[in-house]
Order: C-alpha cells, then structure tokens, then sequence
C-alpha cells in the first residue's frame, strides 16, 4: 500500500513547549520540518499564539496538549493524543521543570514533591507511554537536565538532587530502550535569566566565572537539541553541557 504522507512527517513532543526555552525549542524542530506537540499546563495564552504562529507558517503541523504532568494519568493521555492525531512519534524532550530555592529546614513535602514530580517522575512515565511509538519510529528521547547536577545550587537541593537523579535515569533508559531508541541529555547553564530577576551584581559573577563570559542564547539550545534528535545515531546516554564552560570551573 502507498505511505500515507500525513504520517511521513517525524513528529516531536516537547513537554513545557509553550514558553521560553520549550518554546524555542518548539520552533527549531518545527522549523527543521517536524510536526511539533505542545504540552502545556497553565500557559494557555502562550500555547494558543505559539501554535497560531507556526500553523501560519505550515499548516496541519501543531497540536496543543495540556496536563499537569505530576497527574499520574497524563503522560498516557499526551502519548495517545499525540499519535492518535499524527499517526506516529519520533522525538520527546522532556523540558517542563519547576525551578525554586528550597533551603534546608524551610522546604515543604508539597514542594519535594513538586520538584521532583516534574524533574524526575514525569520524565520517566513520559519516557514508559513513549516507548513503543518511540520503538516503531528508532526515535529519540532529550531529557532536560541540568549543570548543577553535578554541582548543587545553594538553597536549592532538592532541583540539585531532581536533576542528578534525571541524568542517571537517562543513562538507564538509554540501556533499557536500546538499540531502538536513543536516550540522551542536555545540562544547560544560563540561557535566559529566569524570570524577576533583577539582581544585576549577581548576573555580572556568573559571567564572570563562565569561560566564554557570556549567557546562552536560545540558539545555542536549539542547536544541541537538532544534534541529539537528527544526527546523533551513534549517541545514547550521555549528558551534553550547554553552559560555556562553567561545569569546568571549580
């Protein structure tokens, strides 16, 4: 039978794609050719533009999703919705992150496991629902993980320990989901200031310590994500640093 060229196109799900970085990284993959899921919990406004945005560029091509991904029900429900309507699943980039100081002897239950429902938890259901669609494309899963993995922010341990644990779940899915999907990792430093901060001293000593002396730009995101999803076939497991060298500075 002919090939259906609705269910040609690859199609990615970027979780957290309708604001910042999951959103430029939205638009490199929908710009690389692929039909794009945008998960979204609260962002609704950010998520309708967005998908207006590209559908004006290509049409047929954007499917919004939304869900709180520490429901233990939606990680199923965005994989079904997704291949449901596209037909097949190639790429998933775990993005969505909660990201606040949680210091020793002021952190709430509710907050560890908040940090690490959307760190750590939906990055490993999203992955299990993922699997066979994942298996039927040799697709590929980007987990977005952290530099402070390896060296744990001030005042934020649980984030700190979230995002170490994630790296080690990506080592392990890269072994459980072989040789049909790749499994890999992306520790970014700072590519955009998070958002109220204003502390501008503070923003002056993170350049400074960083080799290349300066911020990411959501480019630089951009193009490590296309590398792991597009040309990196010979790579599984491992954690790429986007963060101009700060990882290496004691």
């Amino acid at each position: 039978m002919p090939s259906n060229p609705i269910h040609d196109e690859p199609v990615a799900l970027v979780t957290g794609g309708a604001r910042r970085i999951g959103a430029a990284i939205v638009r490199a993959l929908h710009a690389a050719g692929m039909k794009v899921v945008i998960h979204y919990r609260a962002s609704t406004t950010e998520a309708h533009a967005l998908e207006a945005e590209l559908e004006n560029t290509r049409a047929n091509s954007v499917l919004l999703a939304s869900g709180d991904l520490c429901d233990a029900a939606t990680p199923v429900a965005l994989i079904q919705t997704a291949t449901q309507h596209f037909g097949r699943l190639d790429l998933l980039v775990n993005n969505a992150s909660s990201f606040y100081p949680t210091p020793l002897g002021k952190t709430s239950t509710a907050q560890f496991d908040d940090l690490i429902g959307t760190n750590l938890k939906a990055p490993y259901f999203m992955a299990q629902a993922a699997a066979n669609p994942l298996t039927s494309t040799q697709g590929a899963i980007i987990n977005m993980a952290d530099m402070y993995a390896d060296r744990p922010m001030k005042s934020y341990p649980v984030y700190s320990a979230a995002k170490a644990a994630l790296v080690s779940l990506t080592q392990s899915l890269a072994r459980e989901l072989a040789p049909a999907v790749r499994v890999n990792a992306i520790a970014p430093g700072v590519i955009l200031w998070p958002e109220n901060a204003n502390d501008e001293r503070a923003q002056h000593r993170i350049i400074a310590r960083t080799p290349l002396e300066r911020i990411g730009t959501p480019a630089d995101l951009e193009n490590a994500v296309l590398f792991l999803a597009r040309d990196a076939k010979f790579i599984t497991g491992q954690v790429l640093y986007i963060d101009g060298g700060r990882s290496i500075v004691a």
